[in-house]
């Protein structure tokens, strides 16, 4: 079948979900860099701050080396548990073998003893509690010292490799290419691979969900839907953390990430056809008759058939065609499966992704889309922001579109669905600026949490063995350099449309210190709670509780969950704690700090007042 008689099918099918909204000139702001944008805003810029001279922005300084602030929420057993942990993360030998250690001492303990000591220390350090009881102490005292809660059930099953990579194969691998291996013009960074089946290899800091069958992920739903209740009965503005493989079956996630992969692919091709390569994202603008002659030269059409197909959808009325209309072409609410096609440059022809799909494999992706519904409808009634985690890039593409239908619907009067950015890829910046603009166009509130990434280890061995381009930044200054720069581009959408909303999540303190300075120079109020800030539960507390204090909204990430069902979780906090502790003292010299401050005032035995 041809593009010109599927394409147009897909838009109609949609055009009662979605509506487009023509970008208004009143409302459009370059995606070029904030120097060019001043520069193009001119004497009107100049004349507005001439008219603001009489009006000072308050300039908020924080001092992150005041430790009475910082740890004023914590009594000294505490500071000495933290410094207990985080020294034990620096030796080696420990954080390798934790987990064994771990089995041996409930072997040699007892269920009971074994618990105990685990809540006097690791447990106790990053965890809040087992249930949506007990977490709520920590949560109302961190709320007394200025700290939010972002809710995350840290439940994960204790499988083996074997296990794992059995589950992974069973879930991302369809009817079809089961039936007849490499028929279909799959690529090989969107299948499944056994020997990397066991997805919680060389990551830090994210759960792992695997798929057993479509009741396993009701239930998975329904953890989350009582996180959000619990939640939104914590605090007035809480946040609360999902993860999509958690929702259905990975195999959509796959699939549909290499459709949407292949179409903006595509569309890269089409512009250098036009010299437009090498350019940011939303700078190719496609002319719209270059287009249509190279579009009939590949055979998809006559030119007239391409032009009814552009401009009946009031596409290219502009003359040209960006990367956002083109990706609005990509849309069917009705059949899931008639989204898995993709354009074959060679036939000019819109080829399905797999030979068939069989009625369940169509039912576990409506499903998927059925949940992820629900717990958006969930969040709205309580009141509570929905954060969606980030994963690994083969499925990361679906996750990002899913997210951003879930925003288009719910964000419309205040930001509820927030995606999450790793910056550590080399695609971030197109990803967050395509996001924004098309957030702009269609006057909905965009919601970020930028993070580094916690998969970097796993994607760069798994893209080196399989053979695909590294998607991961070349070496650590590039992922920093990386972060501001999304960082930078919303702040200065926050500035410029205050419906823009951002969280930095990060432990990085002079990430943290570069994100006051803009918020000073843009005259941006915390109290506007248009910027956030997040750390881990047991971390950087000299970062989070600071902020806190000074009117930021701060929150920490709270795992909860029974002991030995976390213990997948803990594992991770002391391999990254390892890394983290041996790169900076700062944490546990500021500790230390604090500890013979009290003493030295006869605070021997202090509690916190709140």
């Amino acid at each position: 079948m041809s593009y010109t008689k599927v394409i147009p099918g897909l838009v109609r099918a949609n055009s009662d979900n979605i509506k487009r909204i023509c970008l208004s000139q009143g409302r459009f702001r370059s995606t070029v860099t904030s120097k060019q944008r001043k520069e193009v805003e001119g004497g009107k810029k100049e004349q507005q701050l001439v008219e603001c001279t009489v009006v000072k922005a308050v300039q908020i300084a924080i001092d992150f080396d005041n430790t009475h602030e910082a740890y004023k929420s914590k009594d000294n057993i505490e500071l000495l548990r933290s410094l207990l942990v985080f020294k034990l993360c620096t030796f080696d030998f420990l954080v390798d073998k934790n987990k064994e250690l771990m089995d041996l001492s409930k072997k040699v303990f007892g269920k009971w003893l074994f618990e105990r000591l685990m809540k006097m220390t690791f447990y106790g350090q990053f965890v809040a509690g087992e249930d949506h009881n007990s977490i709520k102490p920590l949560i109302h005292k961190n709320q007394a010292f200025g700290v939010g809660s972002v809710l995350d059930y840290s439940v994960e099953e204790d499988l083996t490799q074997e296990e794992a990579e059995k589950k992974e194969m069973d879930s991302c691998v369809s009817e079809a290419e089961k039936e007849s291996p490499g028929v279909d013009r799959r690529e090989k960074k969107y299948k499944a691979h056994r020997q990397f089946g066991d997805r919680r290899g060389g990551v830090v800091s994210a759960r792992t969900y695997f798929y057993a069958d479509e009741a396993k992920c009701d239930a998975q739903m329904e953890t989350f839907l009582n996180c959000i209740k619990a939640s939104g009965g914590a605090s007035v503005d809480g946040f609360s953390a999902v993860k999509m493989t958690a929702l259905g079956r990975p195999q959509f996630l796959l699939q549909f990430s290499e459709v949407l992969v292949k179409w903006r692919r595509f569309f890269n091709l089409l512009a250098a056809q036009q010299g437009k390569s090498g350019m940011d994202a939303l700078e190719q603008k496609l002319e719209l008759e270059q287009l249509k002659e190279s579009l009939a030269k590949l055979g998809v059409g006559n030119k007239d058939d391409i032009e009814n197909w552009f401009t009946g959808e009031k596409l290219g009325s502009s003359g040209t065609i960006d990367l956002l209309d083109w990706n609005s072409l990509i849309n069917d609410r009705t059949k899931i499966s008639n989204l898995l096609v993709i354009p074959n440059v060679e036939t000019g022809q819109l080829e399905p992704l797999l030979r068939k799909f069989t009625v369940e494999e169509e039912k576990q992706m409506k499903r998927m889309l059925q949940r992820v519904d629900v717990l958006a409808k969930h969040a709205v009634d309580n009141g509570v922001r929905l954060m969606v985690d980030a994963e690994q890039t083969y499925f990361q593409p679906a996750i990002s579109r899913l997210t951003l239908e879930m925003q288009r619907i719910f964000n419309r009067e205040k930001p509820i669905i927030f995606n999450t950015y790793q910056c550590y890829l080399k695609e971030a910046y197109d990803n967050v600026s395509v996001d924004v603009e098309l957030s702009r166009r269609e006057g909905w509130y965009f919601g970020a949490k930028l993070v580094r990434g916690a998969y970097m280890y796993q994607e760069r061995s798994r893209a080196k063995e399989i053979g695909y381009e590294d998607p991961i930044n070349p070496d650590y200054e590039a992922t920093n350099r990386m972060y501001h720069k999304c960082l930078e581009f919303v702040l200065e959408e926050i500035d410029h449309n205050r419906k823009a909303n951002v969280m930095v999540a990060s432990h990085n303190e002079d990430t943290v210190k570069f994100t006051l300075e803009k918020m000073n120079e843009m005259g941006l109020s915390p109290t506007e709670k248009k910027v956030y800030f997040g750390q881990l539960l047991g971390m950087c507390d000299q970062i989070s509780f600071p902020l806190g204090q000074a009117g930021f909204p701060v929150y920490k990430y709270v795992p909860y969950g029974p002991v030995n069902e976390v213990i997948p979780y803990l594992s991770r906090r002391a391999l990254e704690n390892r890394g983290f502790m041996k790169g900076s003292q700062r944490e546990r010299s500021l500790l230390w700090k604090e500890l013979k401050r009290r003493l030295l005032n006869g605070q021997i035995l202090y509690k916190p007042v709140y």
